[in-house]
């Protein structure tokens, strides 16, 4: 049976009403297919950020001065603030908020040389990236930066999802997870600032590099089609990609940690 929404009191099939860029708000108006969609990114997006707070903890004692531990702190915190505020969405779909802190070790890691399949693998949903370790400050700053520039990548997508409160809600971090971003940016500077920093940080970089560009999937796929239509995507993997490894190689590229 076909989902139908009624938007103004026009009765249209759900995917025409997505396609034209309607939003959907509670929970009730959300078909099964959508929903599972939906509830998948979010936990992607949950997952990713509870695993980013406990993997950049450990770096917050490796911070050379009090301005740099204050900003590892400050990252840790916030991103552990805004997992409970997708959670707070996720929990009107019937999520366990209380449980979910609990579910897994977010600070469990791999093996550094390891490599992972981008996938997600069964109910841990963070992006393969953060299944790595952090060796030392000098990482812990690329890794925020590159991680950092592609989060935005990312955000960009979400703030634009069609179900309205996630979108809400993500509009609201996007500028926290800027200045994460612009904080790591701050700190690579001053590292590359000395030949010995500089590079250390090439090395990281070399590192982060691929692993980053793993968050970004393949450059279209079926999914990407089928989250189009729902208005949960509008830009392929590729495109995501490229805008990042272009900003990416700018960032370093001025910093003289060129690619």
């Amino acid at each position: 049976m076909t989902n139908e929404f009624e938007p103004a009191g026009e009765t249209a099939p759900l995917g025409d009403y997505l396609a034209r860029g309607g939003k959907l708000t509670s929970p009730d108006n959300v078909p099964p297919r959508y929903r599972g969609e939906l509830l998948r990114m979010m936990s992607s997006f949950v997952d990713s950020e509870l695993a980013g707070s406990a993997g950049f903890a450990g770096a917050i004692n490796w911070a050379p001065g009090i301005k740099e531990r204050i900003a590892a702190s400050r990252i840790v915190l916030e991103k552990a603030d805004h997992a409970e505020r997708v959670l707070d969405v996720m929990e009107e779909f019937g999520t366990d908020k209380s449980r979910y802190n609990s579910v897994h070790d977010w600070a469990a890691r791999t093996d550094r040389e390891t490599r992972l399949d981008p996938e997600r693998q069964g109910l841990d949903m963070r992006l393969s990236v953060f299944n790595y370790p952090l060796e030392s400050w000098t990482d812990a700053v690329v890794m925020n930066v590159l991680m950092g520039l592609a989060t935005m990548q990312h955000l960009s997508e979400m703030e634009r999802a069609s179900y309205a409160p996630f979108a809400e809600q993500i509009r609201n971090i996007a500028p926290r997870e800027r200045r994460h971003m612009e904080l790591g940016l701050e700190g690579l500077e001053r590292i590359a600032s000395e030949d010995a920093g500089r590079e250390a940080a090439r090395a990281s970089v070399a590192y982060w590099h691929p692993r980053v560009e793993e968050t970004f999937g393949p450059d279209a796929s079926d999914r990407y089609e089928r989250l189009r239509q729902m208005g949960l995507r509008h830009r392929s993997g590729g495109e995501l990609r490229r805008a990042w490894r272009d900003e990416a190689q700018s960032r370093l590229t001025a910093l003289g940690l060129d690619i």
